[in-house]
């Protein structure tokens, strides 16, 4: 199987959620469960099924962090520098309207739009990939052509 790119962050981040999941969540759930075994007919007792489904998705999401993590490439981004690559840091500036924006290149589990976490796999990344301070990007987005200007790059 192919290696999954991560940042130190974002493995620490999975980490931590594997061992909330782990010492928390199940144990927790495993609870929940037993009380409402308790309160009788399982077919008619929705907290049981409720309980069970809760089980279910955290036992599959451990198992999903589990996979990520054994495949995991992890990237120490603060020894990179240079051209755009996984983990970096860019400034962005729309041409069309001036609005700046924020990204760190980071890998599919990673990917958080809303925070600034960009997919290494979007279309944005990949025409990211490789450009420099100051470069002009064309990307086609789901809202268009967008053009870009990098203002700047880092890595940390």
């Amino acid at each position: 199987m192919d290696k999954i790119p991560l940042t130190r962050a974002g493995q620490t981040a999975l980490n931590e959620e594997l061992k909330k999941l782990k010492s928390v969540e199940r144990p927790a759930i495993i609870r929940a469960i037993a009380e409402a075994r308790e309160h009788g007919d399982l077919s008619e007792n929705a907290e049981y099924h409720s309980a069970r489904e809760k089980q279910s998705f955290i036992e599959g999401r451990i198992k999903e962090i589990e996979s990520i993590l054994s495949l995991a490439d992890v990237i120490d981004t603060a020894k990179l520098s240079g051209a755009i690559k996984f983990g970096a840091r860019v400034t962005l500036v729309d041409e069309d309207t001036d609005e700046e924006r924020r990204f760190q290149i980071v890998g599919e589990p990673e990917a958080d739009i809303e925070n600034g976490k960009l997919n290494l796999k979007s279309p944005l990344a990949r025409a990211l990939i490789g450009k420099e301070e100051g470069d002009s990007v064309e990307v086609r987005t789901p809202g268009g052509q967008k053009s870009y200007e990098i203002l700047s790059i880092e890595y940390s």
